[in-house]
């Protein structure tokens, strides 16, 4: 089984092939492909490559299908004995994306 470790929006995702997954909002619109070029880690069978931190000439093409804005979260801001309560909200903007391909130089390992 073929997967990788990327890095997008401050956070790490494991991704495969064939998967969909939602990330922080990109600025890519709908239909596109986007490249991630962070790649942290890659297994392919037996193979596998860690970076330090990235894999050097490995990346992992996605499709966007939709941008979309999660749901609400609700923060409540309250102070003990002076009458002061306050409720703010955040939707966060994600973005789907389908994982497509995978792709890598197996490097040869030296003893």
């Amino acid at each position: 089984m073929k997967y990788a470790v990327i890095k997008t929006g401050g956070k790490q995702y494991r991704v495969s092939e064939g998967e969909t997954l939602d990330v922080e909002k990109l600025p890519i619109e709908s239909g596109k492909e986007v490249v991630f070029e962070d790649v942290l880690l890659v297994k392919d069978g037996d193979c596998v490559l860690v970076g330090t931190p990235r894999v050097d000439k490995a990346s992992v093409k996605a499709a966007v299908l939709d941008t979309y804005k999660d749901k609400k979260i609700r923060v409540l801001k309250y102070k003990a004995k002076s009458h002061y309560k306050r409720v703010l909200g955040h939707r966060q903007l994600l973005t789907k994306v389908r994982i497509g391909e995978i792709t890598f130089e197996k490097e040869s390992v030296k003893a």
